[in-house]
């Protein structure tokens, strides 16, 4: 066989095939984190897998656009894979919905694209499965969505998993405190979001600010706390913007533990997403077994006023095949498929395929599965 036609038989670097087994574990997973979410009252919503350049452009805060699958269309238009849905669902909102000011539930399933140069291990496409909350700026919102997250997971059946709550605010609260300039906060943050405290250093050493103010930015990379700490981080906040962020993550808890939930979450302010449209409250969820997280979220209060609509909105997303594997890896039986019952014929009874056929329907319309085959 030719290199040609032999490099038709596998797919390209950072994408692949899923079939048999697996992908029927994956089909439950997928469904049962789907039926949890409309549970809730999230209308399921689709947009296009690849919108114009500048809904995912770097002024709206996603992904660097080197990483992004860019091309071309008919009009020399420039157009991108998503690499994330949350720009695209605020984009929808604006479009469809600019004047409601009811809370709007919006779920999804589909696959996201990004153009990883070194892959160690990731996909370049990966399926995302979430919901988003808009039109909703309270802590009650907060506490809904990461609910949602902790019971969509549990009704997976994955219980050694637990979400990880960071908030934005603390870490813009104590830049402004700071006099960080906007280059050098967008560069602290992705510094810190990447844990890298010896870059992190580095750069604010650079920084015109105080030995103090610079010990207490640093001090975010591992400033990992339960509930009974966040009193003593609210008051050493030095400013009302970090004191706020504080104040919510406390009443966040508090909203958690009526719902049941608070056991399922610790906080890590040194988490800051890449994603630079998050606001307020961001989330990861890590299970045992996991060397990454299986679900992310967060608060973007800004993000829709960029499509044209001042909206503030709260969400999630959860990576359902990653989902699928730590349940295999943790024992978890999943639902035995339906057997398929085979139903025969032979060329020299043509009444036997008839048969075969009127049996086959009678099957089917029980609910079972039926495949007619010649001998």
């Amino acid at each position: 066989m030719s290199k040609f036609k032999n490099n038709l038989l596998h797919t390209p670097d950072g994408v692949r095939d899923i079939y048999g087994k697996e992908y029927d574990n994956i089909k439950y997973v997928r469904k049962t984190i789907a039926d949890c979410i409309n549970s809730y009252g999230y209308s399921d919503i689709q947009t296009p897998s690849f919108e114009y350049f500048d809904v995912f452009s770097k002024e709206v805060g996603t992904i660097p656009s080197r990483e992004l699958y860019k091309f071309f269309d008919k009009d020399n238009e420039t157009l991108a894979l998503r690499p994330d849905f949350t720009p695209s669902i605020a984009r929808c909102a604006a479009k469809y919905f600019m004047d409601e000011n009811k809370p709007l539930r919006f779920s999804y399933i589909g696959s996201t694209f990004q153009n990883i140069s070194s892959l160690q291990g990731k996909y370049c496409e990966v399926t995302q499965e979430g919901a988003e909350l808009i039109n909703d700026g309270s802590a009650e919102a907060d506490a809904e969505m990461v609910s949602l997250l902790i019971e969509s997971l549990l009704k997976t059946g994955l219980e050694n998993f637990r979400i990880s709550i960071g908030e934005v605010d603390y870490f813009k609260g104590l830049c402004s405190e700071a006099k960080l300039s906007p280059e050098d906060e967008y560069d602290l943050r992705d510094l810190i979001s990447s844990k890298n405290p010896i870059a992190a250093s580095d750069l604010l050493k650079e920084c015109n600010i105080s030995d103090e103010m610079r010990e207490k930015l640093l001090r975010i990379t591992d400033t990992f706390a339960d509930h009974s700490m966040l009193s003593e981080l609210e008051k050493s906040a030095g400013n009302d913007i970090s004191k706020k962020a504080i104040e919510r993550l406390s009443r966040l808890f508090e909203l958690l533990k009526i719902r049941g939930f608070e056991k399922y979450v610790s906080f890590d302010l040194g988490m800051l997403s890449k994603y630079q449209y998050y606001t307020g409250i961001v989330f990861k969820a890590f299970a045992l077994g996991s060397g990454s997280p299986i679900a992310m979220g967060g608060r973007y209060d800004t993000l829709l006023s960029y499509f044209g609509k001042n909206a503030p909105a709260v969400g999630f997303v959860i990576l359902p095949d990653e989902v699928e594997k730590l349940l295999e890896r943790q024992g978890i039986d999943f639902p035995a498929d339906t057997e398929i019952t085979l139903l025969t014929y032979s060329d020299d009874n043509p009444a036997g395929y008839e048969e075969a056929v009127k049996k086959a329907a009678e099957i089917r319309s029980n609910g079972g599965r039926a495949s007619i085959i010649r001998k």
